[in-house]
């Protein structure tokens, strides 16, 4: 089946999920490749089988090469102790999940693979050059290209959220996610990828270290009895990945030139994945 066929074939029988952003209202048939709301607006979908809901083409740091490291790394287990945690927090029941912020949506594939359910997942991203990649996986799911704070999705479609070092809104993820439902963000804590903010940034740098407090408090705030754990463990780097793993993270960015030069020639053994994963049962 061509990629725009599947994604119409989940688009038909998830129709009710999907909202026209120009008013609000559900989308309420399908027209050869378009989704088309009760007042005649219509969105195509494209030969890669997803939707870009944004009105303008947005810049993004995560560019086709950084992607292309982070599909490496994630693809040769970086982030499996996180989606083995992230895992255990949802329903053992299939599961509607929306996954925000996905990224090459790496993660998303290898949770649902972890979870063997019949889940219906839909992953989205600001980064067209990301779902672009997401949308060449082996994965059920769902890509389109969306914005976080106008999502694309009616009330209360959704069992489940994740999210995966993405900025948040949480008014949104309370309007679509159903009563009941389940919403899991992991973050950094002081530990994460350590060995690499040693290494690419002085002792005066505020780069040097991590703290996540005013993220875990947010989040907090807006949902006062979630529950918070911790999760660490090393991960031995592949010889042949090391300088992907580099360019994957935004740590790697805003080093200077010749530090980044002296991290690519300088190969660590281990990386340390320490995060926090807050969980919330609506």
């Amino acid at each position: 089946m061509k990629k725009i066929d599947k994604g119409i074939a989940f688009i038909t029988q998830n129709l009710s999920m999907f909202r026209c952003l120009v008013d609000n209202e559900p989308y309420d048939h399908v027209s050869g490749h378009s989704l088309v709301c009760p007042q005649g607006h219509q969105l195509d979908l494209n030969k890669k089988g997803s939707i870009n809901f944004l009105n303008k083409a947005v810049n993004t740091e995560y560019d086709d090469s950084m992607l292309a490291s982070r599909r490496k790394v994630l693809t040769a287990g970086l982030f499996d102790g996180i989606l083995q945690a992230v895992s255990a927090e949802l329903p053992t029941t299939a599961q509607r999940i929306l996954d925000v912020g996905t990224g090459e949506g790496t993660p998303l594939q290898r949770l649902l693979a972890m979870r063997n359910q019949s889940d219906t997942a839909i992953g989205f991203d600001i980064s067209k050059a990301g779902v672009n990649l997401a949308t060449q996986l082996d994965t059920g799911a769902f890509f389109a290209v969306a914005d976080l704070a106008n999502l694309p999705f009616t009330d209360e479609s959704f069992d489940s959220i994740v999210e995966f070092f993405s900025p948040s809104a949480y008014e949104e993820f309370k309007r679509v996610l159903k009563p009941g439902g389940t919403l899991v963000k992991v973050v950094p804590a002081s530990g994460y990828f350590h060995q690499l903010r040693e290494m690419l940034y002085p002792l005066d740098s505020p780069k040097h270290t991590y703290q996540n407090d005013k993220v875990v408090q947010r989040f907090m705030a807006n949902y006062p009895t979630a529950t918070q754990h911790e999760i660490s463990y090393d991960w031995v780097i592949p010889a042949d990945l090391y300088v992907d793993l580099l360019h994957m993270t935004p740590l790697h960015w805003g080093a200077r030139p010749e530090t980044q030069a002296m991290a690519e020639a300088t190969p660590l053994a281990k990386v340390t994945v320490n995060v926090v994963i807050m969980t919330v049962h609506n």
